[in-house]
């Protein structure tokens, strides 16, 4: 996995949801958890596995929403931001945060009702190991994002240290066929990539998000997008 040792450091944990989450981030934040919700909901009473959970970013909101979570990751640090903040929103009674490796889940088959994996397979050296696994253990859904090959992800990832692994459509599709998995639906977004609006005033951000939704809403708009959401079925 691209990033591990980085991921696994105290101060990178601590830091983490301000670095990426406030500022223009905060509508990354929104959109991706709406994302979530929209292909999960309703997730009352469902029993659902996020691998590479980090902070618990989402796994804390499906718990408040009424959901039975167990979080995966394997940074010590990042899963205790999770559980910190699962106390403070009163809803570690029914999320489980454990360390482990997405590779080999401990769990038996058709163990959850849905997995998914957000902010995950850019940096998956063997992608279709991880979803092999997530499909495993699902009963019937699996969702995850990706960072399009074809997109300005490519120009800002020369920027970046660890890089992102990119794809396209068709390597998602090839992903899902040969992991037996049923593309239900999806969705694609943010033609800016995520680095700008991280480094972009809340309210100046919010003027080139709306930009960005009718850039994305033409007829060009999939093409360009920077990010997809893929809700697959077992």
């Amino acid at each position: 996995m691209k990033g591990q040792e980085w991921y696994q450091a105290d101060d990178v944990a601590e830091a983490y949801e301000d670095k990426r989450f406030s500022r223009g981030g905060r509508l990354i934040d929104d959109r991706e958890k709406a994302a979530v919700l929209n292909a999960l909901g309703p997730v009352e009473d469902k029993d659902i596995l996020e691998i590479a959970c980090g902070t618990g970013r989402f796994t804390a909101m499906l718990a408040k929403e009424g959901a039975n979570v167990v979080g995966l990751d394997i940074s010590g640090p990042m899963l205790q931001q999770g559980r910190e903040k699962a106390i403070q929103l009163g809803v570690d009674d029914h999320m489980e945060l454990m360390r482990g490796d997405a590779g080999r889940l401990p769990f038996p088959d058709n163990h959850f009702d849905a997995v998914l994996a957000m902010r995950f397979f850019h940096l998956a050296d063997t992608p279709r190991e991880f979803l092999r696994e997530m499909r495993r253990v699902s009963a019937n859904q699996v969702f995850f994002d990706t960072f399009n090959r074809f997109s300005t992800r490519s120009l800002y990832n020369w920027t970046l240290p660890m890089g992102s692994r990119l794809y396209s459509g068709t390597e998602v599709a090839r992903l899902l066929r040969d992991t037996n998995l049923e593309l239900a639906g999806s969705e694609h977004d943010w033609i800016f990539p995520y680095g700008f609006y991280r480094q972009i005033p809340g309210s100046v951000a919010t003027a080139f998000r709306k930009l960005d939704t009718v850039i994305g809403s033409s007829y060009v708009g999939d093409r360009l997008a920077s990010v997809s959401y893929w809700d697959a079925r077992v």
